[in-house]
């Protein structure tokens, strides 16, 4: 090593680890050569690159997050600026706009997105199928998945479900946006053992830190 180079540290990427698959997301994450980390206080905010919403039960996430007195700052660190990821529950507490979502129900927003909760139906209706994800083949798995109803502003779609006559209601749904810092699946990838969307989300954040891989 050159003498006074300066390394830049990893990026810290946190998963909110109030309910859902929390430990899958951190494995993922640690394979991307990141330092990956459980967040359940507001002040671990502060210490954060990034952060992903895991899949779970959205409701269920979102009573913690108010609980556990997290949703406002975590609500204001995204439209600051602070890069996300969700899947699953995630994309749908993303969403600014949630159908057939509870009265209740909190979201984070940051993406400009209308969602519908639960699209592909039950847990019975659960399945998987391979996408082209930003131009890459990625075999997702949609349990109890939404899907996105419609995108405004300059939110990118990086997937959809395929045309084919298995795919029924759900062909050419979009199940993958992104809009500026905020990325988001209506599938599990921390699932499949495939890290390319986590990896995505790594390049993003570090983009934005200005560390690159070494």
């Amino acid at each position: 090593m050159l003498v006074g180079m300066v390394v830049a540290a990893p990026p810290v990427i946190g998963v909110l680890a109030l309910q859902g698959d929390v430990q899958e997301h951190l494995i993922s994450l640690a394979k991307c050569d990141v330092t990956a980390r459980p967040v359940r206080r507001p002040e671990e905010l502060d210490e954060l690159d990034g952060i992903v919403i895991p899949g779970g039960e959205s409701t269920t996430i979102s009573k913690l997050l108010d609980n556990f007195e997290l949703l406002e700052p975590l609500r204001a660190k995204i439209k600051a600026g602070l890069p996300a990821y969700g899947s699953c529950a995630g994309m749908i507490l993303l969403a600014n706009t949630v159908l057939d979502g509870r009265e209740d129900q909190h979201q984070l927003g940051g993406l400009d997105v209308t969602v519908r909760r639960n699209a592909f139906g039950r847990q019975i209706d659960s399945f998987e199928t391979d996408l082209d994800l930003a131009g890459e083949k990625v075999h997702a798995v949609f349990i109890r998945a939404p899907w996105v109803e419609a995108v405004s502003g300059d939110v990118e779609v990086l997937a959809t479900v395929p045309v084919t006559a298995e795919a029924g209601d759900a062909a050419g749904r979009i199940v993958a946006v992104r809009q500026g810092n905020v990325l988001a699946t209506a599938f599990h990838p921390e699932l499949t053992g495939d890290e390319r969307v986590h990896r995505l989300f790594v390049d993003m954040v570090r983009g934005l830190t200005g560390s690159e891989e070494k």
